[in-house]
């Protein structure tokens, strides 16, 4: 079997001797289930411990302290496991073996009713594989090296991997039983696995790399959002620095539009929930929706996207063939109610600020508008040395119940996609199930710096919407045609966007892009008068200068500007304010000296207008 497809085996073998050694420090404990997953493996338990009345008495409290230990019993254990073997069970049977265990119990209930296979595997020594009358009798906590679970299989090979692959216990998490926060908390107890040693450590490095690199921590570092409890989780709040930032970055993208033909837009946070009715969103979306009751008892709600306010703008007139295409832009917040255990920083959030935009186009203009688009976005992401490979997000044809639209409609709307990417001389993989529900997309994927790729980039050939609104125009023969609409979002979420950029420059963003370009460092308050000279001939050159009037030490300014992370410093003493010079010190190290100061905005300004 390749190795690609033995590591899942092998991370669930990992999850059964997890929880044998569990088992073994923690008899009482009660395992649940324990999966692969994408960097290795966990397991759920149940600490717990209850008398034969079922009332709790006490819990064994684990943290991570606790990990070496139950690490150490797992390398004990395994080197006495010689191989899986798979013992079918009836569902009687399996209930006598896991008495005591309501989550296996559970579990079991649910394979029969389904009617499938039920199997437990026993791993350990071959000698001591026991046989069903035994297993009646020792149930799951009574073997000594050998351990018995309730699985369906899929485990490694060869036993020997276990011992020589890249392992080690990782941390601990809180997790409700089955997900459903109705549930009991359980314990996870999370572990990495990969084939190598080597592998491990490797991975290790990256992830320790990409702590540094965490926008949470850095955003808040470089003084760019911030988040309070009293307004809410998932909803940031942007300093000057940061809010610079995410101007900059809407305006690089207006300036791509609008050599397209694009015009802005603006449109309101509410809308009555009849929008949404007639969209189709409502049916599909009305649970993650913020609610308002207004005092005459009228329902609206927050709106959670752009799109039909847009349609409203293009209805309100007759459109001849000739104006068309109509291209609207608008950077706008939308709103959805996301639980608050999804939040993650500016990754998943509640208010998501959008740079969308809708294009209303004949059918025969559909390719050149989504081949313009596709122009904006390579252009957009050229700038941060992203390479991007595109994705064509497909229906899914044996759950047309999920979709707006009939068959015939969906595969017209996905051959045009395909004629796109073929036009291109692009290659692209097709993701069945991937696409909105009113039409099929292309998603643009990109990778940092670490390697890791996100989903940045849309676009959406939508044919579902103009038939719910009635969207036509007049053509030559002077009779209704109807028209296709276009959804494209370049950042798409510009929360969401700014993280991922935080964490690919690590925070040290190109001179363009950078909140603060430069800072002035005077030596000591006799040099100020000329560092603020300089300071304004920037600020009057449109370059983003700062001066650093404190009375620190000339080595803390310059430790302030490097953890600030900003790409040039101008440090000014005796020399530069006697001879009128400049001395430019680049965040790389490089340093350029004598520049008087002309010849340093020239250089700057040429920087920053290039966006590289």
């Amino acid at each position: 079997m390749p190795a690609t497809e033995q590591l899942p085996l092998l991370r669930h073998s990992l999850a059964h001797l997890l929880a044998a050694a569990v088992r073994d420090l923690y008899p009482d404990a009660k395992p649940t289930i324990g999966p692969a997953i994408d960097n290795g493996f966990y397991y759920d338990f149940d600490f717990t411990n209850a008398d034969t009345r079922g009332t709790e008495r006490r819990s064994t409290q684990i943290s991570e302290t606790d990990l070496p230990k139950i690490e150490e019993k797992m390398r004990e254990i395994v080197k006495h496991w010689v191989t899986f073997a798979e013992i079918p069970v009836t569902a009687d049977e399996a209930r006598k073996i896991f008495n005591g265990n309501p989550y296996k119990l559970e579990l079991i209930d649910e394979i029969e009713k389904k009617g499938e296979r039920i199997t437990v595997y026993y791993s350990g020594p071959k000698k001591d594989i026991p046989e069903k009358s035994e297993l009646l009798r020792i149930k799951d906590k009574g073997l000594r090296i050998g351990f018995i679970d309730l699985c369906k299989g899929g485990h490694a090979e060869n036993l020997r991997e276990m011992r020589d692959a890249g392992w080690k216990l990782d941390r601990i998490a809180g997790a409700y039983w089955r997900g459903d926060e109705k549930n009991k908390m359980l314990t996870r107890i999370y572990g990495l696995a990969f084939e190598s040693k080597k592998e491990l450590d490797e991975y290790l490095t990256e992830r320790e790399d990409a702590k540094k690199r965490d926008h949470k921590k850095l955003g808040r570092e470089l003084d760019l959002f911030t988040f309070s409890e009293l307004v809410g989780g998932g909803l940031p709040l942007w300093t000057p620095k940061g809010t610079l930032m995410r101007d900059i970055l809407d305006t690089a993208v207006w300036e791509l539009r609008k050599k397209f033909g694009y015009t802005r837009v603006d449109i309101p946070h509410i809308t009555k929930k009849d929008l949404y009715e007639k969209s189709g969103h409502w049916e599909k979306f009305k649970n993650e929706l913020f609610h308002i009751k207004t005092r005459e008892k009228h329902e609206l709600v927050v709106k959670p996207m752009n799109c039909p306010h847009h349609i409203e703008i293009f209805k309100r007139k007759a459109w001849s063939y000739r104006e068309l295409p109509e291209r609207y832009a608008s950077t706008t917040k939308v709103y959805r109610d996301e639980q608050t255990g999804e939040l993650a920083g500016l990754s998943r959030v509640r208010a998501i600020t959008q740079d969308d935009a809708h294009v209303f186009c004949r059918h025969s203009q559909i390719k050149k508008e989504m081949n313009n688009i596709w122009e904006i976005i390579e252009s957009f992401y050229g700038r941060f040395g992203f390479t991007l490979t595109p994705r064509v997000s497909l229906h899914d044809p044996e759950n047309m119940g999920a979709y707006l639209g009939d068959a015939e409609v969906w595969e017209k709307a996905e051959g045009a996609l395909r004629g796109l990417v073929n036009g291109r001389g692009a290659q692209a993989a097709e993701a069945i199930g991937e696409a909105a529900f009113y039409g099929p997309k292309i998603d643009f994927l990109a990778k940092d710096s670490l390697g890791r790729e996100w989903q940045v980039a849309t676009i959406q050939l939508d044919m579902s919407m103009p038939e719910r609104f009635n969207l036509v125009c007049t053509g030559e023969n002077g009779k209704e045609e109807r028209i296709a609409m276009i959804h494209a979002a370049i950042m798409g979420s510009i929360e969401r966007f700014i993280g991922i950029l935080i964490e690919h420059y690590a925070g040290a963003f190109p001179a363009w892009l950078a909140p603060v370009q430069v800072k002035i460092l005077p030596v000591s308050e006799k040099f100020l008068a000329y560092a603020r000279k300089i300071h304004e001939e920037l600020i009057s050159a449109d370059i983003r200068s700062e001066l650093d009037t404190s009375n620190e030490t000339l080595g803390k300014k310059v430790r302030a500007a490097k953890l600030e992370k900003v790409p040039y410093w101008i440090v000014v003493g005796e020399k530069e304010t006697t001879k009128k010079v400049v001395s430019l010190e680049h965040r790389d190290g490089k340093k350029d000296e004598g520049l008087n100061l002309q010849e340093l905005t020239a250089m700057l300004e040429k920087e920053v207008r290039n966006k590289k």
